[in-house]
């Protein structure tokens, strides 16, 4: 039995990452590169054991997301106006119209966001995520970055401009 450098698990099919011995979900959580492993494997098991395991995955997932978001490439669902196809965020032809039609309302009439809201269907912050939405100009936002994404614009950065300098002068967040 061979003795899990993490944990202390004894099992016969314990891993070895970096001359170190682990079982496996020790394996699967253990960080790829050097540095960070040796941080890793000195963070014995004992009340942190969630937190560390926590920090390394979070770690490997963001870096996930951030490489798919600096490719252009979406990692949530479609936003409304959009679907998803292949793993390609595509316009939906029948909601692409109401967005348009959204901003051109907000921007053109005297109207409330209450009032727009009802007569789209909409809550006031549904109406409000389409009108903030980047993806609607082609852009993925993704911790605090605005990206070019690989889709195409509802609507012009110039009809998104306006509107935003009108939500802006309105005191609307």
């Amino acid at each position: 039995m061979n003795k899990c450098e993490k944990c202390s698990y004894e099992d016969s099919n314990n891993l070895k990452r970096f001359d170190k011995l682990l079982c496996k979900i020790c394996a699967q959580f253990s960080p790829d590169n050097k540095e960070d492993f040796e941080k890793y494997i000195n963070e014995k098991l004992d009340w942190q054991t969630l937190e560390s395991f926590r920090k390394f995955q979070t770690n490997k997932n963001f870096i996930g997301m951030e490489k798919k978001v600096k490719q252009g490439n979406v990692i949530s669902r479609a936003p409304f106006g959009y679907k998803i196809e292949n793993k390609k965020l595509v316009l939906d032809l029948g909601k692409k119209l109401k967005v348009q039609k959204i901003f051109m309302d907000f921007l053109e009439k005297d109207i409330s966001l209450n009032k727009l809201s009802k007569e789209h269907g909409f809550s006031v912050n549904g109406i409000k995520k389409i009108l903030r939405n980047f993806t609607n100009i082609g852009k993925v936002k993704f911790n605090g970055q605005i990206l070019q994404g690989n889709h195409e614009p509802i609507i012009s950065s110039e009809l998104f401009n306006k509107v935003q300098n009108k939500l802006e002068g309105l005191g609307i967040k």
